[in-house]
């Protein structure tokens, strides 16, 4: 198991490209979902009885960040768009949460709780950046135009 945090691009964006074609080319949701797959591995570890418990939530509220994302993306209006990131940010909050309650259950070693926390922390800038650029796109049309898709 990989005890570090997930690699980040070194990027002043939360996309890869101007103008993201799809959902998948925004580096936040590439993030999201790597931290899907850190977050599976590190409740394999959690104690049996908390299957249903904490590990279920952890994982949903992991789960729940790049899909909603990505339905965000999805949606017609910039309206929506921003409705859908706003939801994938309270999912983070929630996650970042219960992994303090990992840590304080002992479930979460120091340094595998600093090292998720701060790839939480890195996507939760990433999608603070993206909702400011959909409202600004939304306020404005014309800052919008990285924004538009095909």
């Amino acid at each position: 198991m990989n005890h570090q945090s997930i690699p980040l691009p070194k990027m002043n964006s939360p996309t890869m490209l101007p103008s993201p074609k799809t959902y998948r080319d925004l580096v936040v949701w590439q993030q999201a979902l790597a931290l899907v797959t850190e977050l599976y591995e590190v409740t394999k570890a959690f104690p049996r009885e908390e299957i249903w418990g904490l590990s279920s939530q952890l994982r949903r509220n992991a789960v729940s960040i790049p899909s909603n994302i990505a339905e965000g993306f999805a949606r017609r209006s910039k309206d929506d768009y921003g409705r859908f990131l706003l939801i994938a940010t309270g999912s983070l909050y929630e996650m970042q949460t219960q992994l303090d309650i990992a840590q304080n259950l002992g479930y979460l070693p120091p340094e595998r709780f600093t090292a998720l926390f701060s790839s939480t922390r890195a996507i939760e800038a990433m999608l603070a950046k993206l909702i400011q650029r959909v409202a600004a796109s939304t306020a404005n049309p014309r800052a919008g135009q990285t924004l538009r898709r095909s």
